[in-house]
């Protein structure tokens, strides 16, 4: 031993905290910036520091640093994927089956129509189809978040969010299913085949439901303490996030369960609606940094031409569902393109579920990823101004907001 072991050694090891620590500041700052003197939504400060601390920019973040960051990145997600599945009454989907309607149009013609444009650009049956299943879902940390930014609430809103959550459900039940293909295409066993994707759907479902009935059992011995019940959900948050991690579930889809079931069983309502978004912003943060420091603008720039293909295709796939069937639901014409426009997003719950159940296979993956990528790297800037945008021409901006 030396006299001086008690000393650092340099240079400085990077934890998990420090980072997290590091980019929750740099980002913050970013997001402030953006805000007050561009007038832009935070959002877009945050992924423009990622982009710059990312491969594109400075290097700081690179892939073993994004790895260390990935279970926050998994808590954000979670977090963002409960309360928007809180949002997600089925009451509501009986009572108006129009916007039922509308909801499975929206998530059937954007699949179609991204797969049947990459299937034009020459790309592989596989490949456009697990694209065009991530395509499906609308990020729904984008229109949360740009929605509590501007304090939003109304029609447009209340459906671009609902609409949000059953296409993300959609998402998550395809791109699952279409394991199947991809693991008889790599010559797995029929096992396989078959037992992957129904093990990753049925262990999440009842994650969920689990913790769904933990959630009110406990709610109801808690009795109507919001400070209580906020400690509760955020426990069990965790809770279902490091057990999805653990046993190789979805994150995304047992959050988003759980969240859809605490909702529509809870029936004597011994849940109270709390504010999780405090404790979560951090996360949020973290997350838009991350998922802007993976984008790389050489990805962009070799395939720029699908990219923004897709980008149309999805959105004349969503465009076309939302106008189509307005006046059903009760929608006016002018507010239908804004809904339409509200769902333009894609963000990091397009690159989890892209490299998620496709990360078994990295050469897949990788080929994926540079169809993708364009795309999610172009809405990523373009996503929130849109959300912005449809939310503020519609009027539902609370008085005051950014």
């Amino acid at each position: 031993m030396t006299a001086h072991n008690y000393l650092p050694s340099l240079p400085l090891a990077a934890s998990p905290v420090l980072l997290f620590g590091l980019l929750l500041l740099a980002g913050f700052a970013g997001g402030e910036i953006a805000q007050r003197l561009l007038r832009l939504p935070r959002i877009t400060g945050y992924v423009l520091v990622g982009i710059a601390l990312g491969a594109s920019g400075l290097g700081v973040i690179d892939r073993n640093v994004a790895r260390e960051l990935q279970i926050f990145v998994d808590i954000a997600l979670g977090l963002i994927l409960f309360e928007l599945g809180r949002r997600l009454d089925f009451d509501w989907l009986r009572r108006d089956l129009w916007f039922a309607a509308t909801a499975v149009a929206e998530s059937v013609l954007s699949f179609g129509c991204i797969y049947f444009a990459l299937i034009y650009f020459d790309i592989e049956p596989l490949y456009a189809a697990v694209a065009a299943a991530i395509g499906v879902s609308t990020s729904p940390a984008v229109v949360m978040l740009v929605a509590q930014e501007l304090r939003a609430e109304g029609q447009v809103t209340e459906r671009a969010l609902n609409l949000v959550a059953i296409n993300s459900v959609a998402a998550f039940m395809l791109a699952t299913i279409l394991l199947s293909w991809l693991h008889h295409e790599y010559r797995a066993g029929w096992i396989t085949v078959v037992s992957h994707p129904l093990y990753l759907l049925a262990g999440s479902v009842l994650l969920g439901y689990f913790l769904s009935w933990a959630a009110i059992l406990s709610a109801r011995w808690l009795g109507k303490r919001e400070e209580l019940q906020t400690v509760l959900l955020l426990a069990l948050i965790l809770l279902g996030v490091g057990g999805a991690v653990a046993l190789k579930f979805s994150v995304l889809l047992a959050l988003l369960a759980f969240g859809v079931m605490v909702k529509n069983m809870d029936e004597k309502y011994d849940l109270m609606v709390v504010d999780s978004g405090r404790v979560g912003q951090m996360f949020f943060v973290v997350l838009f940094v991350a998922t802007g420091a993976t984008l790389q603008l050489s990805e962009f720039m070799a395939g720029w031409a699908i990219g923004i293909a897709f980008i149309l295709a999805r959105f004349a796939g969503k465009s076309a569902a939302v106008l189509g069937l307005a006046y059903f639901s009760g929608v006016r014409r002018g507010s239908a393109g804004l809904l339409a426009l509200a769902l333009t997003p894609m963000s990091g719950l397009a690159i989890v579920m892209m490299y998620g159940g496709t990360g078994l296979y990295p050469d897949f993956a990788a080929r994926l990823a540079a169809i993708v990528l364009p795309a999610v790297l172009i809405l990523e800037l373009v996503g929130p101004l849109a959300v912005h945008f449809a939310l503020r021409t519609a009027g539902e901006a609370g008085e005051g907001a950014a």
